[in-house]
């Protein structure tokens, strides 16, 4: 086959109802978020539902995925299922995974978004517990969730899969490390997934920069807003700024994309 021969134009009425489909870029599908009740899950939570899909929302806390919820599939008419889930325990994840299966059907789109940076007085006083528990959540639950969703959706027509990673796996921090460290590996997965269950499993990672999450009331603001001075966009992100790349990433105008690492972080990464 020749170069010419692989070429695909598109007629422009193709080319007008893919655009409009990008209104519903999820339409069908299920997807399931961890960490999903709070913070950048939530926001890809609704954004989901918003688009077309039906969600599993997951987190340690199960009232508060019940209450988020029933609030969305009453604003957008989306089946919406809640699930307590520590993903860092190995046998719950495919637990997980079958109770979404038989409430909303085959998952077609997980997020890895559940993650945790607890901060510590010094690396010499990282406690092996605190360790563990970074380690668990960060990078023991998304491996485990990966390889159990992503071989049942090579095996039932294909899937996407994206890990939301952060900035300190690229710039880490002796106030991070742990959390940098597993979140770097989680990058590796990234690349190594996306061998693995390609050509039908897409597998991305966003590199989350610093967004006004519930982890952000305990920065120094003053110190945060002098230290964004230096960045493209001098500021920290909205949680619902995480949605654009998301959708993109899990959605069909993504369809040649799998492997990458996608920084949404005001320009964080670019900044000296």
């Amino acid at each position: 086959m020749t170069t010419t021969d692989r070429i695909n134009v598109r007629s422009v009425a193709e080319a007008v109802t893919a655009a409009r489909a990008v209104e519903q870029p999820l339409a069908g599908r299920t997807a399931l978020v961890t960490g999903g009740s709070r913070g950048l899950g939530r926001e890809i939570a609704i954004a989901f539902a918003a688009a077309g899909a039906d969600v599993a929302v997951a987190s340690r806390k199960k009232d508060n995925c019940v209450a988020l919820a029933e609030e969305l599939a009453a604003a957008t008419g989306r089946r919406v299922s809640a699930h307590a889930a520590h993903v860092a325990d190995w046998n719950r994840t495919t637990e997980l995974l079958d109770e979404v299966e038989e409430t909303l059907g085959t998952v077609e789109i997980l997020v890895n978004n559940a993650g945790i940076a607890p901060l510590y007085p010094s690396l010499e006083e990282v406690s092996e517990e605190l360790f563990d528990k970074v380690v668990g959540v960060n990078l023991k639950g998304p491996f485990r969730l990966m390889a159990a969703a992503g071989k049942r959706m090579a095996a039932t027509g294909g899937g996407a899969i994206l890990n939301i990673s952060s900035i300190a796996s690229v710039r880490p921090t002796a106030a991070d490390l742990p959390y940098a460290a597993a979140k770097a590996a989680l990058n590796t997965l990234t690349a190594g997934f996306a061998q693995e269950y390609g050509p039908s499993v897409r597998v991305n990672t966003i590199l989350a920069g610093p967004f006004f999450t519930d982890i952000s009331q305990a920065w120094d603001m003053e110190a945060f807003n002098e230290m964004a001075e230096s960045w493209p966009l001098h500021r920290g992100g909205s949680p619902d700024e995480i949605v654009g790349a998301a959708l993109y990433l899990c959605g069909p105008s993504a369809g040649f994309t799998t492997g990458a690492l996608l920084a949404v972080d005001g320009g964080r990464l670019a900044a000296p």
